[in-house]
């Protein structure tokens, strides 16, 4: 038992981890900006990777009896280059024996496509038919990307409106600041590592969409819960209570972040790395990064914005005054240490019904004081005349000199 209550999961619930996140907004969010600047210079510098989906080109199908990936690449790059084309990807697909390697090119007419198909064929020393061609228009990706577009804009107005009445307008504007800040960061990280960008990748950032909510939501709902009533509590301020709040619900979203990464990592790491299978490198790749800047996010941009915004509203910023007024008050002595700093019950902190219980800051000074035996009658209510009590002085006699029988 007393394992469990002094484990990570316990200090943090308590906040006596004395993790400061709130404390150190300014440091998270200099992080941010400085990552952000590197993002978004890739973007417009590097720039993506589209496939042929979105860029147009040409795929062929070749038997992987030709030799290894390497040697058909090699083989397809001498024969495009007369056609004024080259490879830009290669990857091993199908199973069961039928195994081939599809190479994406840069785009080609039908006729460039046909005389590089029958060149191959004749390099591989293969018959031709075994090789495939087949074009892709960019009209597709296209159609696609406008879709997601579409899908995006109708996502981020509903979660604006469900937030707006389900929390308030500040936790809205924080939460779409860390949607957008995870997305920009996957972009640019997926830019970085220039993996090519298919329908896949679109799927998959729209899907860390839904993740990031729900590990805003998580914290926030337990933010809304710390700082309710706050106002009437003088003994913590609000950024206080939204770092109590991080605290508390920090395992509870690693938890669900790691149980959420170890499939993806094992699409991305296993699965394309090991295996080979290309077609689940993008997808793997933009949600093993969306998830894992998701859960970065809802921790230190989300509700530091939070508690800035909220410091700008008059009423928060009276009550932090009076909570900074009462202990320096309470530092010079001036109030005892021991007094509630409560002005009213609030639903945040009930208040007892016959005595406050002293803060844990404020313990300290009640530390000298021997606690009470259980059972114990208080020193404070004996009295004289009390029941079963002897006037002091009286030796233990009756009045009147008689000794009792």
């Amino acid at each position: 038992m007393a394992a469990a209550e002094n484990s990570l999961a316990s200090r943090l619930y308590r906040g006596e981890a004395g993790l400061n996140i709130v404390g150190r907004r300014k440091m998270w969010f200099a992080v941010a900006a400085v990552l952000v600047l590197i993002a978004l210079g890739s973007l417009l510098i590097k720039g993506f990777n589209p496939g042929i989906e979105f860029a147009g080109g040409n795929s062929f199908q070749i038997p992987t009896s030709v030799g290894t990936m390497d040697t058909a690449e090699s083989t397809a790059n001498d024969v495009l280059g007369a056609e004024g084309a080259r490879v830009v990807t290669t990857q091993q697909v199908g199973g069961g024996g039928g195994e081939f390697y599809e190479l994406r090119t840069t785009e080609l007419d039908p006729a460039q496509a046909e005389a590089a198909r029958l060149a191959m064929g004749e390099r591989f020393g293969i018959d031709p038919a075994q090789i495939s061609a087949n074009r892709v228009s960019e009209a597709w990706g296209s159609q696609v990307t406008n879709r997601a577009l579409l899908g995006l804009v109708i996502f981020l107005a509903v979660v604006t409106t469900y937030l707006v009445f389900r929390f308030e307008w500040q936790m809205a504007v924080a939460a779409l600041f860390a949607l957008v800040m995870n997305l920009v960061l996957t972009a640019g990280i997926y830019s970085i590592v220039g993996f090519e960008v298919t329908p896949s990748t679109i799927i998959g950032f729209l899907t860390i969409l839904g993740f990031a909510l729900y590990d805003v939501v998580v914290v926030f709902d337990k933010v809304q819960e710390n700082t309710k009533g706050i106002t009437a509590n003088n003994n913590q301020t609000y950024g206080e209570a939204a770092n109590l709040a991080v605290n508390q619900s920090l395992m509870r979203s690693l938890n669900t972040s790691v149980v959420a990464l170890l499939p993806v990592g094992g699409i991305l790491f296993i699965g394309a790395g090991l295996l080979g299978a290309g077609t689940l490198k993008d997808l793997g790749l933009v949600l093993f990064v969306g998830m894992a800047m998701a859960f970065l996010t809802s921790i230190l941009l989300a509700t530091p914005l939070l508690v800035v915004l909220k410091n700008q509203d008059p009423r928060i910023q009276a009550h932090n005054k009076r909570v900074e007024t009462r202990r320096g008050a309470i530092s010079r002595g001036e109030v005892p240490a021991g007094k509630s700093g409560k002005t009213a019950p609030s639903p945040a902190e009930p208040e007892d019904e016959e005595h406050d219980e002293p803060e844990p800051a404020e313990g300290a000074a009640l530390a000298g004081a021997a606690a009470p035996k259980v059972g114990s009658r208080p020193a404070g209510k004996r009295s004289g005349g009390a029941r079963g009590g002897r006037p002091r002085g009286a030796g233990g006699n009756r009045p009147g000199g008689g000794k009792r029988r």
